[in-house]
């Protein structure tokens, strides 16, 4: 990633810092010192995350992730014998917990991807429209909002709790912070007013929600108390601070991108693929409504401007269904070699639809897929395990021209003329879909932290922490943009 040069940065305090990152597949938890002056960052404790089916649900192995995390920061406090100054937590928006007036956890929460929500959309949608939803709050139309996972409690009758907590926040509270709702995760709700930016009362209303349930709105960047219960009392966790950074998963990851001017992209490339750009002010015309824009909170003041496109999702779903079933010569496919060969076959006729609703269902993919080749008129791939080079090709091309469509659109909604785009996230390493995205867009492609929510976590632990704690100016935003160059740099030497 090409970057300016910046004098270097070391804060007053070098104590360590921790970042947690709630992954969809995986969750993270990352620690960052202080060695002679030079950031230090290292992958302490990673385990793997996976919704299951419980009773009739897919819900989230909440105990689990509690268990994980705090083994993270057990190992993490074993080695920062310096002591630990902060520790903050992004992770995937739109789920959440619902909790009783203690803080505990009601039941495991639910996974976005629980088909119970078509169902509760279709219901919303009679007591709301899709066209006022989007007046009021600017983002973009997906089932899988908060809004429409809380209006399904309400029709599956289940206890409401005290309150409800999106997951990051809920791991911060349970840790001793306050229980709020961090800006940028909240937007996701598609419950916050767009322009006043404080819970809407007729999306609650509508919805059929108290809301004196929903907690306090805080900005990026907010100071939530101490640390405290058992683990407070390792001797490197008892001053620690608990922050909520950007806890949307997506804003971390652009706040990690140490890129200035107003002629830059994005693509966060993962389970999901966030296409767009940052702007000062939403964007919520009518074109940039029917072509389902979202418009979420961002460090700084500042707006993800971006839509949801379908991303390695597709890719993850087949190698599981082939998984089921070896090749001839016993081979099962991971994801590098998969790209490697996916390289060597030749150009797919015709491309996907990648946000075809069917194809953000679980199961099948390989089926899925040729049902929508077969509904266009094109002829059907061989499902076999050996052909899943084609799949994947396939799959890579109609992914890169998605986001030249989706970029050309924000490019003109957001009034820009773009000439660079960083793509980060873990499949920010696919150097096959970057090169077939240059060639897609015409852009400068700069291929960004593989973990940049992790630099933009810890960005914006720093520039709280060395006293930038106005998150409402742009010197906040470019002090994080300073600290997340000096972190990426940092990740580059590890």
């Amino acid at each position: 990633m090409k970057r300016r040069a910046e004098p270097a940065l070391v804060p007053a305090d070098t104590r360590a810092s921790v970042a947690v990152d709630l992954g969809a597949e995986s969750c993270r938890v990352s620690l960052l010192r202080w060695v002679e002056g030079h950031p230090m960052i290292s992958l302490v404790h990673r385990f793997a995350n996976a919704p299951r089916e419980i009773d009739g649900g897919l819900r989230w192995d909440l105990a689990m992730i509690e268990v994980g995390l705090d083994e993270g920061l057990r190992r993490c406090a074993g080695i920062a014998t310096e002591g630990i100054r902060s520790i903050a937590v992004d992770g995937w928006a739109v789920d959440y917990v619902r909790v009783d007036a203690e803080g505990r956890p009601l039941a495991d929460p639910f996974c976005y991807r629980d088909e119970r929500t078509v169902k509760s959309e279709r219901s919303l949608h009679r007591r709301i429209s899709p066209d006022r939803l989007r007046e009021l709050t600017g983002v973009q139309l997906l089932r899988i909002n908060t809004v429409y996972q809380l209006h399904a409690d309400r029709l599956q009758k289940l206890d409401e709790g005290r309150q409800w907590l999106n997951l990051p926040e809920y791991i911060l509270s349970r840790w001793g912070g306050a229980r709020v709702a961090e800006h940028t995760n909240a937007t996701h709700t598609a419950m916050v007013e767009l322009y006043n930016r404080e819970w809407c009362r007729e999306i609650f209303t509508a919805a059929q929600l108290d809301l004196a349930c929903a907690p306090k709105l805080v900005p990026p960047g907010t100071e939530l108390g101490k640390l405290s219960g058992p683990l407070a009392e390792l001797p490197a966790l008892r001053d620690t601070v608990l922050i909520a950074p950007a806890c949307h998963d997506t804003a971390s990851a652009i706040a990690g991108i140490p890129a200035t001017g107003n002629d830059w992209a994005y693509i966060s490339s993962g389970t999901w693929s966030l296409v767009g750009t940052l702007v000062e002010q939403p964007r919520n015309g009518k074109d940039a409504a029917d072509e389902n824009f979202t418009n979420l909170g961002a460090v700084g003041d500042r707006i993800c401007f971006h839509k949801n496109v379908n991303g390695m999702w597709l890719i993850k779903q087949c190698i599981d269904y082939w998984a089921q079933e070896m090749t001839s010569d016993g081979r099962v496919w991971g994801v590098t070699e998969l790209v490697a060969a996916a390289e060597k076959v030749t150009k797919p006729h015709g491309v996907l639809d990648v946000d075809d609703p069917d194809l953000m269902l679980a199961g099948r993919m390989p089926q899925r897929i040729n049902a929508q080749r077969i509904r266009r008129g094109l002829e059907p791939l061989d499902e076999s395990p050996e052909n899943a080079p084609a799949f994947a090709s396939l799959i890579f091309h109609s992914l890169a021209a998605r986001y030249a469509k989706v970029l050309d659109r924000a490019a003109l909604y957001g009034g820009k003329k773009l000439k660079r785009l960083f793509i980060v996230g873990g499949a920010s390493q696919n150097e096959f879909l970057n090169r077939l995205t240059h060639e897609a867009t015409g852009l400068e492609v700069l291929r960004g932290a593989a973990e940049s929510s992790t630099v933009g976590n810890f960005a914006v632990q720093m520039a709280v922490l060395e006293g930038s704690r106005d998150a409402v100016t742009g010197v906040y935003a470019e002090q994080v943009s300073r600290w997340a160059g000096v972190f990426v740099v940092a990740l580059e030497r590890a």
